[in-house]
């Protein structure tokens, strides 16, 4: 027996690191290139707009919809109210004339009142498409997008085989996916009641609208509701919608 000798040593087993090359350009791995990555960066904007852009346009046909009969209903009552206060001042001038003069108003008068009507209800509609803006955000943020568990199976082991190649799997087959959801319409239309109108117009109770200017695709997705957007009118004239 040497001195000094460890007969219990064993020598490292040497490493070799065998890292591919590049898979688009087949650069050499110690090149550090950007292709694959901006290849995933494609990739996942094919699937996106593969897989998301009938879901996009469904939220986008909901909102849309439903914006457009919160103004027309909102532009209705103010309306209402404009042709109200005309008529109001239509009998106080006919009043007036027949007591002063035993006669119908003078026809002057009566177009004076008919052209301050038409430019109150101009303005009711200005201030009407004004809101388009946050109304339309409003509604997008009911829309609720939930993604499944890590956990769950169709995460951890997606139908996929690895040997034969991918194979598309439809959204039934593999899970809950990304989807929409929320209450019934019943139950949004109470929350459409409750979006403010602003001060110097106190909001009576909403009526559901029989048409639409524009008509708008029928919905495939439903949404949560949350917090009515404030009541003011903060986008300048003029704004497209």
């Amino acid at each position: 027996m040497y001195a000094g000798r460890d007969y219990n040593y064993k020598p490292k087993k040497s490493v070799v690191r065998m890292d591919p090359d590049c898979a688009i350009c087949h650069a050499p791995a110690t090149l550090a290139c950007d292709c694959e990555a901006k290849g995933l960066e494609v990739a996942v904007r094919q699937a996106e707009a593969r897989m998301m852009q009938s879901i996009y346009n469904d939220i986008r046909s909901w909102v849309r919809a439903h914006a457009q009969d919160y103004i027309l209903e909102y532009f209705r009552l103010l309306t209402e109210r404009r042709k109200t206060a005309h008529t109001a001042h239509l009998d106080r001038i006919t009043a007036h004339a027949y007591h002063y003069y035993h006669a119908p108003p003078h026809p002057n008068e009566i177009a004076a009142a008919q052209a301050q009507l038409k430019r109150g209800i101009d303005e009711d509609w200005q201030a009407s498409v004004q809101r388009y803006p946050e109304v339309l955000e409003y509604f997008y943020s009911l829309v609720e997008l939930t993604l499944p568990d890590d956990n769950e199976a169709a995460v951890k082991d997606p139908p996929l085989s690895a040997l034969n190649g991918s194979r598309k799997a439809s959204r039934r087959q593999v899970g809950p996916g990304t989807v929409a959801s929320g209450p019934s319409i019943a139950h949004h239309e109470r929350e459409m009641r409750e979006l403010p109108l602003p001060r110097r117009t106190p909001p009576p109770p909403l009526e559901p609208l029989r048409e639409r200017r524009t008509p708008a695709p029928q919905r495939r997705a439903s949404y949560r509701p949350q917090q009515p957007p404030p009541p003011s009118a903060y986008y300048p004239p003029g704004g497209g919608y």
